[in-house]
């Protein structure tokens, strides 16, 4: 690869790193109240998908103008996103509350979680057939500006902007605000955090929905860039749970990093080593982190479990 292509594939990596981000801060926010790796996450991701799948098709957009382009992604964000946080939420009610509740064992929420999954996924095949799908032409792709050469578009404009956002919106939330406040507070220490007024459940079950909320947002976003399937969520939702771990399991800032450094390594090794290297490339830095430091870049944030 010669120099003058780096930004080539390092423009690309940043749009694919910034949907890693906004993925693993779903699993890092449910793994910092609850201590619990929510693998239906995945699922929550690929459900915003086919939701803005189904509003944007019933609406059929045909050779939209700017304003209706922008009408448009308006819709296909806000309804990804409410059909993320409602399954997001039905999850925490249904498959992992009752079991809270009998202080089951861990295992127990790691099967139901793995259970809701696949439910979940062969639902959608179920509903939507197995074959791929894509989602309505929205905008003309065109160029918005370029840097030394490269062209910027206007999707990986709209990708990262919209990832940058939800984080510093999500950042401001958790560090600045009295929701933020109890949702640290239920991951330092639930027990102590509920005997002074914290409603554990409520601070958990919004725990859920905001994660959920960004993560059917990147679902969308990754079906404006690739097709839909059943079975998307599996890799993206895989390789933004070793970028939480990277960053730091339970530290929202470390899931950001983590997002970025892994869709940029996977950007860059497709020319590299090849495109069959692209996905093992991400768990080599898994792996290369936690050799040298165990709980990620950041450090692990723990708390007790709720």
């Amino acid at each position: 690869m010669r120099p003058d292509e780096i930004l080539d594939y390092l423009i690309p990596g940043i749009m694919l790193g910034a949907l890693y981000a906004v993925i693993a801060i779903g699993y890092t926010l449910v793994y910092g109240v609850l201590q619990l790796i929510n693998f239906a996450h995945s699922e929550v991701f690929m459900v915003g998908a086919y939701a803005a799948l189904l509003a944007l098709t019933a609406i059929d957009p045909s050779n939209p103008t700017t304003l209706m382009s922008v009408f448009l992604v308006a819709i296909g964000l806000a309804v990804s996103g409410t059909a993320g946080a409602a399954t997001a939420f039905t999850l925490e009610k249904v498959a992992y509350r009752p079991l809270r509740r009998r202080n089951a064992p861990r295992l127990a929420f790691l099967i139901s979680a793995i259970g809701a999954s696949y439910f979940l996924q062969n639902l959608a095949g179920k509903l939507f057939g197995r074959d791929a799908r894509a989602l309505p032409t929205l905008f003309e792709n065109k160029k918005v500006f370029s840097v030394f050469g490269t062209q910027v578009t206007i999707l990986q404009l709209l990708i990262v902007c919209a990832a940058v956002l939800m984080m510093i919106g999500l950042d401001y939330l958790v560090n600045r605000t009295k929701l933020g406040s109890g949702i640290r507070a239920v991951a330092q220490d639930a027990e102590t955090a509920g005997l002074m007024g914290v409603d554990i459940d409520k601070v958990i079950s919004r725990t859920f929905i905001i994660g959920g909320f960004m993560g059917g947002i990147a679902g969308f976003l990754f079906g404006l860039h690739l097709q839909l399937s059943f079975t998307m969520g599996f890799l993206p939702g895989i390789t933004a749970f070793a970028a939480a771990v990277v960053g730091g399991i339970g530290n929202i800032r470390g899931a950001m990093m983590g997002g970025m450094l892994l869709g940029i390594v996977e950007s860059f090794s497709s020319p590299i080593f090849g495109e069959s290297w692209r996905y093992v490339s991400a768990f080599v830095v898994l792996v290369l982190v936690l050799m040298f430091r165990p709980t990620g870049i950041l450090g692990e944030r723990l708390g007790r479990s709720a």
